[in-house]
């Protein structure tokens, strides 16, 4: 059976690790996944919600696109294969984002953009946890919560 091709420009080798770690699970890559990964790839930072709209709009009124319940489904196959992590930014849904590298986020509470960045930003936060209470931080799921710059110039406050 042929593979069916990358949705919405995913490139062939994006798709490489998704299909050798669903094989290894007697797995098959089947458009549907494909499909949530690419959206997930394109969002960047969204929630399955988010990407279920966003795949009804690709597939049109006349397409096939996967209910929010096979979508949650499918990124928590994903998110079990190391392809996807998800993040909780305050209330509501997880937001899923591709498992590229680990990253904090950075949520505005005003505008609600999410920005990335350097997890060494924590370094020694983690380290005074460590030392403190044995804990160990899982940066990938932490979010701090704040005002961005365009915000901040919009009301006129320093940082």
């Amino acid at each position: 059976m042929p593979t069916p091709h990358p949705p919405h420009g995913l490139a062939p080798e994006a798709l490489a690790p998704l299909a050798q770690r669903l094989r290894a699970q007697g797995l098959r890559l089947t458009t549907q996944r494909q499909q949530v990964l690419a959206a997930v790839a394109a969002l960047e930072h969204a929630t399955p919600e988010a990407i279920a709209t966003r795949l009804r709009a690709e597939a049109g009124a006349d397409g096939a696109a996967p209910d929010t319940s096979t979508v949650y489904r499918t990124l928590e196959l994903l998110e079990r294969l190391g392809l996807v992590w998800h993040t909780h930014l305050g209330k509501g849904a997880p937001v899923y984002h591709a498992a590229e590298r680990p990253h904090l986020h950075v949520v505005c509470a005003d505008c609600g953009e999410i920005s990335s960045a350097d997890p060494a930003l924590l370094d020694s936060a983690a380290e005074r946890l460590a030392a403190d209470l044995g804990f160990t931080l899982d940066v990938g799921h932490v979010a701090l919560s704040g005002t961005c710059r365009a915000c901040r110039d919009r009301v006129g406050t320093e940082p």
